[in-house]
């Protein structure tokens, strides 16, 4: 989801999320935020440059959010990468912490990827279970697994180029829509990355995680985490397992949750959650005017509440 000019209205007109930047440029020695508003694209695209951008511009969102709105979430969940930032809007981790891990994450990724070449592709119009089988049908030519279950009929793919083009075949034949190759650099989420999540496990066994204040959702176990352990466990094994965000979000509506707040750069995580359900609520704030969407979103959801409070008490 990352795109040259991202996050520049929160830095405009949020001094909270501008610190953000002014924090991220100090701590990395580079002008990450420069990267972020004007690119170049290319550079912008590259691993180790995507993460800590969309690390911190979640974060950046997160903050300015917070200040129109005076809100904290009731639950927390980030896809990929996403889920550092999850954690620190959760209380969990500290935005400085975080980005020494992102940081790392990416550059490791980066590596692994350089090591051992791969591809991955989206299928759109597809269940999980004949996506999995189209990928073990495929395993004679290389390795290739689910990298994403994202709900909505789509899922991502993940492993030896040739085995990603054969396996996507495998479920246009079995019924799939589309096939979409990525424009990424590695084999994200699978096999081919237990090497950089391996090594990521010291630097997060350093880090100091703690209790979560609010529930956040895993993206390995599509559960909630609880102890700091659970925490270091899930983010070292995420780099080469399955996201399972579907099963991650009908956790929360299966909760009660309905109001969900896409915090950072793009809105795809809305449009899944809106396919998934349709009777949530859900909108993405990755500008200034999204923002103010969103806070109108809130203040109706408050105002249902208020006449449903009256209708019980009536």
């Amino acid at each position: 989801s990352q795109k040259v000019g991202m996050g520049r209205s929160f830095y405009a007109q949020f001094p909270q999320a501008r610190s953000v930047y002014t924090q991220a440029n100090a701590l990395l020695g580079t002008e990450l935020s420069q990267l972020c508003f004007e690119g170049p694209e290319e550079t912008l695209r590259q691993t180790e440059n995507a993460q800590l951008a969309l690390y911190v511009t979640s974060v950046a969102a997160w903050n300015a959010f917070e200040a129109a709105t005076e809100r904290k979430p009731d639950a927390t969940a980030g896809h990929s990468v996403g889920e550092y930032a999850a954690l620190v809007a959760a209380g969990a981790l500290d935005f400085a912490d975080g980005l020494k891990l992102v940081q790392t994450r990416g550059e490791l990724m980066r590596d692994a990827a350089r090591r051992t070449p791969g591809g991955m592709a989206a299928i759109l119009g597809i269940d999980p279970e004949t996506a999995r089988q189209s990928c073990e049908a495929a395993r004679d030519t290389g390795i290739v697994t689910v990298a994403n279950y994202n709900g909505g009929g789509q899922v991502v793919i993940s492993g030896a180029q040739a085995a990603v083009e054969k396996a996507g075949e495998i479920a246009k034949a079995r019924g799939a829509k589309r096939v979409i190759p990525l424009a990424v650099s590695g084999a994200f989420h699978s096999p081919f990355m237990a090497p950089a999540g391996d090594a990521l496990f010291t630097p997060l066994s350093r880090t100091a995680f703690r209790k979560p204040k609010v529930a956040v959702v895993s993206n390995v176990t599509a559960d909630y985490v609880e102890l700091p352990s659970d925490v270091t466990g899930g983010l070292t094994m995420q780099v080469s397992q399955s996201v399972r965000w579907e099963e991650s979000m009908q956790r929360l509506l299966a909760d009660g949750f309905d109001t969900f707040i896409e915090l950072g750069s793009g809105d795809v995580l809305t449009g899944l959650m809106k396919r998934m359900d349709k009777t949530a609520r859900a909108v993405s704030v990755q500008d200034a005017d999204s923002l103010q969407t969103a806070v109108a979103l809130l203040e109706a959801e408050r105002a249902d509440e208020g006449m449903e409070r009256e209708r019980t008490r009536g």
